[in-house]
């Protein structure tokens, strides 16, 4: 399988087979504006060190969202593109395609990390990224041992400011908690309990996630591959700016 993730700032692709042990292809790379321009030469740079072909992959993997607007419409239309780009060399009705949330790609690969690292895993792993404007993107996770199937989603992603988040993951995660994410430098979470791991979502999580999601029925034909958004605007107004930003003085 191929394995597409644009999310965040950060590009990585990866290819293999997602079993543990097998042999794993990836690049990475800066994303955002970037990465429109770079992913298909990484695409064709794996596929040809690895030996294999397009039209020879079980299925076309992406992190679908939530994320940056650009990286997931990005991701979502490479993968369709390459998918159904298949159909000509003799595949027809093109490759499947698996979207996956970026937050569960976050989540196990702060879960794989511990284990690689030989320490405990915790009852539960909060995904958070950063969703600008003061916002995050959170979903939490139960969490254990077994392969890539050791997460069980707690709540769907959601939208979230920090003032707001730790009534809400004390309602949902109350036990101990793994933090991971890329969200740690925001001064309104220095608060938030539980232990810290940076670490954004990966096309090699994706790849390790593929297989359980892939027999559980969760790919799709190309052309319902769409992305996650979460959030509806992307950016605030100029009244919503100036608004912050006279809240802000006031309580200066």
């Amino acid at each position: 399988m191929l394995a597409i993730e644009t999310s965040t700032d950060a590009l990585s692709v990866a290819l293999g087979t997602g079993e543990p042990g097998a042999p794993l292809w990836q690049r990475s790379g800066p994303g955002g504006a970037q990465a429109s321009g770079t992913l298909l030469p990484m695409v064709r740079s794996l596929l040809l060190e690895a030996g294999w072909s397009l039209d020879t992959l079980a299925a076309v993997v992406f992190g679908r969202g939530p994320g940056s607007f650009t990286g997931l419409r990005t991701a979502c239309s490479v993968a369709q593109g390459l998918a159904y780009g298949v159909q000509g060399l003799g595949r027809a009705g093109g490759l499947p395609v698996l979207p996956v949330d970026t937050l569960l790609a976050l989540a196990e690969e702060a879960r794989q990390a511990r284990m690689d690292a030989g320490q405990p895993l915790p009852g539960a792993i909060v995904a958070l990224l950063d969703a600008r404007m003061g916002e995050v993107y959170v979903a939490p996770y139960a969490c254990h041992a077994g392969g890539p199937a050791g997460l069980t989603p707690l709540a769907p992603a959601r939208l979230c400011t920090p003032a707001d988040l730790p009534a809400y993951l004390q309602e949902r995660t109350p036990g101990e908690r793994l933090l991971a994410g890329n969200v740690f430098e925001m001064d309104a979470l220095a608060a938030l309990a539980g232990q810290r791991h940076p670490a954004l979502p990966t096309a090699a999580a994706l790849l390790r996630l593929a297989p359980g999601l892939l027999a559980a029925g969760h790919a799709v034909a190309a052309q319902d591959a769409l992305p996650l958004y979460v959030r509806d605007k992307v950016a605030q107004t100029t009244a919503e700016r100036e608004s912050i930003r006279l809240a802000a003085e006031a309580g200066a």
